[in-house]
This record gives structure tokens, C-alpha cells and sequence, in this order.
């Protein structure tokens, strides 16, 4: 299973986010580096693969398209979401795997013809359409993205944990790529990942408090 560093772009810094409460999300000048400068950051740490979200471009209040670019020089993998809202907004660039998150994305997903889809979860339901995760990740079977990554925007930053039974039943609804991310707080939640056939996940918060060794990130692989 890919294991994938994540970081959150905010005013040309990284940032730490918790639950998808946008406005207090800090500089992360704590943990793994001892820079929240994005390059620099990334040059520490040393990790195989990154995934990006770009707030500010989500957010349409600026873009980190070049910083994005130089970070993904960097790495083996860059999975990037910049608030992308139709086919002809992608980013091209070196080892760049675009995302179209539903977040931003538009109600017609299947106008896309590959990158990864986001499927974006608050409160447990789809955003910004509400709908049951596990019905909309059989529709996007579907679709032409390579993959989905199921972001628990709610669980973010919080090491809360997972849900094995929620884990089986969308891994059963969807018969592509599948990573996951939010939550994710021990090694043993990395092998509940596996277990339910998982493909990667996405690591933030755990392993700059320690509970994920760097090395994991480094390799770039769980199992």
C-alpha cells in the first residue's frame, strides 16, 4: 500500500489543518521539519510521494501552481488538488497527478477524462451534494479517473481513527485505485487500510507527532 505525505498550501506556507476549519489553520513549524517553507519542507522530510491541496486556490484567493511544480521536482509522485472546476483546469508539470475534488468540481464528474477524483466527506456525506459515500463511489465506477482518494475532511488533523466496517464497505463499492486519507493515527490503522484492501494512504498528522516512522514516508510504502 502507498503511503503519501500530506500537505496543506496556505499563503505560500504549510499549513497544519484540523476537521476542514480552513480559517485556523497555522503555519506547521513543529514535527518533521524544521520549515513550513513548501520546497524546503519537502527537501526535509525526503518523502516518495506528496499529495497537495492548495487552499488558496480551493478557496479562489491565490495559487501555488509554481510552488506546486517545484515540490513535485522533488518527488517520485505528486497528487495535487487545486480546486479544479472542469477538464480544462489541470495542472501539467513533472510527476504531477491531477485531482478534481467534489468540493469544487461541478455536478457533472464524467466529463473528466483521468487524474484521481477526491471524494469529499463531511460529517460522514459527500460535499457539497450530500450524498451516501458509498452509493456515489459505485456511480463513479463509471467515470475515467484512475483512482479516487476518499478525504475525511472531517477527521483531518484529528487522529481520530477509523471505522473498519466503513473502510470494507466502500472498498467493496469501488473497483479501482482507492486511497484514503483523514484520521489515520497509528500503524495500526495503516494494516486496517491493508487489511480491507486499500491501495494507499494519506499522512499528515501522525507522523510529525511521531506515531508513523519518517522511514515509512521515505519508502513510500506500508505494505
Amino acid at each position: 500500500m502507498e503511503l503519501v505525505l500530506a500537505m496543506d498550501l496556505k499563503n505560500n506556507l504549510v499549513v497544519h489543518g484540523k476537521s476542514g476549519q480552513r480559517e485556523s489553520y497555522k503555519p506547521l513549524d513543529w514535527g518533521c521539519s524544521p520549515t513550513a517553507e513548501p520546497v524546503g519542507f519537502v527537501k526535509a522530510i525526503q518523502p516518495r510521494s506528496i499529495y497537495i491541496a492548495d487552499l488558496d486556490r480551493i478557496e479562489r484567493t491565490g495559487s501555488h501552481d509554481t510552488i506546486v511544480r517545484q515540490c513535485a521536482q522533488q518527488v517520485s509522485a505528486c497528487y495535487v488538488d487545486r480546486g479544479c472546476r472542469s477538464p480544462d483546469d489541470l495542472l501539467e508539470g513533472y510527476h504531477i497527478r491531477n485531482i478534481v475534488g467534489t468540493e469544487t468540481g461541478g455536478s457533472d464528474l464524467s466529463q473528466y477524462q483521468g487524474g484521481f477524483l477526491s471524494l469529499d466527506l463531511k460529517d460522514g456525506r459527500v460535499i457539497p451534494s450530500g450524498r451516501n459515500p458509498v452509493d456515489f463511489l459505485r456511480q463513479a465506477n463509471g467515470w475515467k479517473f484512475d483512482g479516487c482518494i476518499i478525504l475525511n475532511i472531517s477527521a483531518v488533523g484529528t487522529e481520530s481513527g477509523l471505522d473498519q466496517n466503513l473502510l470494507e464497505m466502500m472498498r467493496a463499492a469501488y473497483h479501482r485505485k482507492l486511497f484514503w486519507g483523514g484520521g489515520i493515527a497509528t500503524r495500526g490503522d495503516l494494516a486496517m487500510l491493508c487489511d480491507a484492501g486499500f491501495d494507499g494512504a494519506i499522512i499528515a498528522t501522525a507522523l510529525h507527532h511521531g506515531k508513523i516512522p519518517v522511514d515509512w514516508i521515505r519508502r513510500g510504502r506500508v505494505c
